[in-house]
């Protein structure tokens, strides 16, 4: 099923997939759902997957300048009212993870547990901010010049041609992201907040997937988050585009964690 919820005056797509315990599915910034295709055709054989497009992402619309990871958070929450649904499994990717982790802050109760892929719990360093200002000076210049360029350095640099189909067809969904919706994403991400204490505290258990050779994400950093905390770590071989280049593991460890949880 494909579906919209009505958030603040703003459309926000979903699609609900399969029966039984939830798991929300939540993409990287200039992603949408169809990343989840695979993962989302495995999972819904035993439960019930609903893939939510983020603000300024997929079929969602804008909703202002700047979309806050608690914001989308609560667009997050909109659908799952829509639905029923109480509690559920989160899964979110890079971006995806900070939305999740803003949910898990804002409604421990309602999440049963909470995966991170290729994310971090840690908000932007002050050298990272000033990238994303960079960035957006970039987008507002030529917002498509920026996807065609950033999209390939997600990956490790020897996988870039082993996946060139698929960087291609990355590429092409991310085209498709307004200039607005970028903008507003780079500002939200850049102003989250430090959730490190969700993976120590959290009333629910969580999991880290990371790639080795990850070209955006520091691998000591996220080993760092996890030390004295009740986090799984899962390491995988390669970048930031784990459900590519790492398919089967990283469904695999998605799949076991959901099993046993």
């Amino acid at each position: 099923m494909s579906a919209f919820v009505n958030y603040k005056n703003t459309p926000i797509h979903y699609t609900e997939t399969g029966k039984g315990t939830a798991i929300v599915l939540l993409h990287g910034f200039l992603e949408n759902i169809s990343m989840w295709k695979s993962l989302e055709t495995l999972l819904a054989t035993k439960y019930r997957v609903i893939c939510v497009d983020l603000l300024g992402h997929g079929k969602s619309e804008n909703l202002g300048y700047v979309h806050t990871m608690s914001e989308m958070a609560e667009s997050v929450k909109a659908v799952l009212d829509e639905l029923n649904v109480r509690r559920s499994f989160f899964v979110g990717h890079s971006m995806g993870g900070y939305v999740a982790l803003a949910f898990a802050d804002l409604y421990p109760d309602n999440v049963k547990g909470l995966i991170l892929l290729n994310s971090t719990a840690r908000p932007d360093s002050e050298q990272k901010k000033i990238g994303r200002d960079r960035a957006i000076a970039v987008v507002k210049e030529n917002h498509k010049s920026f996807i065609r360029t950033s999209i390939p350095m997600l990956f490790r640099s020897k996988c870039r041609k082993i996946y060139a189909e698929q960087i291609a067809e990355v590429k092409k969904e991310a085209l498709a992201t307004s200039r607005q919706g970028i903008i507003a994403a780079l500002e939200g991400m850049k102003l989250r907040s430090d959730r490190e204490v969700l993976l120590h505290f959290g009333p629910y258990p969580s999991m880290i997937i990371l790639g080795k050779k990850d070209p955006v994400l520091n691998y000591d950093d996220l080993i760092a988050q996890t030390h004295g905390a009740n986090t799984e770590v899962v390491e995988l071989e390669n970048g930031h585009m784990s459900l590519i280049e790492d398919k089967e593991a990283a469904e695999q460890a998605i799949l076991e964690f959901v099993k046993k949880n």
